[in-house]
């Protein structure tokens, strides 16, 4: 196998859309808006998709020498993975909540180190600080609403993480630009 080659954009698709649709399978779960369908029904998806792949798609990034996506996939490999595999065990609501809270550190470690990244670096992992913060908090004291919120943000961040990695492989557009102004008449 060559070491020489680059994960880069590759890795970087496959895990904004790996991470996108785990999001959002959790985020609509989380939001109750499908009847029958909560969070943990999401666990399959967290485990593989969100945990295996990303996981992977870390490493590959990693090996390329990217140290920033490398380190934000294998890290949230971890958290879905773990996630995955530990929902509906026989943890409290307390454990729940701290165990959301320290994982939204870490999304808050990538928004702060993606700056200058735009809408879907930056704007995926801030979205995903705020649910894990409302989802964390909202174990802690027992509140749905704020469960329901941090479902609705999640599902929002994996809306933006998808958009990312399909207009990459697409070609569409992922910066806004300002239209040209025309020249005053004189």
């Amino acid at each position: 196998m060559n070491n020489e080659v680059a994960a880069g954009n590759t890795a970087s698709t496959l895990g904004h859309l790996a991470l996108g649709l785990t999001l959002l399978a959790f985020g609509l779960g989380g939001t109750g808006v499908i009847d029958n369908v909560a969070a943990a029904d999401a666990a399959g998806l967290a485990t593989w998709v969100g945990g295996v792949t990303l996981f992977l798609v870390g490493l590959l990034a990693l090996r390329a020498g990217d140290k920033g996506e490398g380190t934000a996939y294998a890290a949230l490999g971890a958290f879905w993975f773990t996630w995955g595999t530990g929902v509906g065990g026989t943890g409290s609501a307390d454990a729940a909540g701290l165990f959301l809270l320290l994982w939204a550190l870490l999304a808050l470690t990538l928004t702060m180190a993606s700056s200058g990244s735009g809408l879907f670096g930056q704007g995926v992992y801030g979205l995903l600080f705020v649910a894990l913060l409302l989802l964390g908090v909202g174990a802690l004291v027992d509140n749905g609403g704020l469960g329901k919120a941090g479902g609705w943000v999640a599902a929002v961040a994996g809306l933006v993480a998808w958009y990312g990695a399909t207009a990459a492989v697409a070609g569409w557009p992922t910066s806004l630009r300002r239209a040209a102004s025309a020249p005053a008449a004189g």
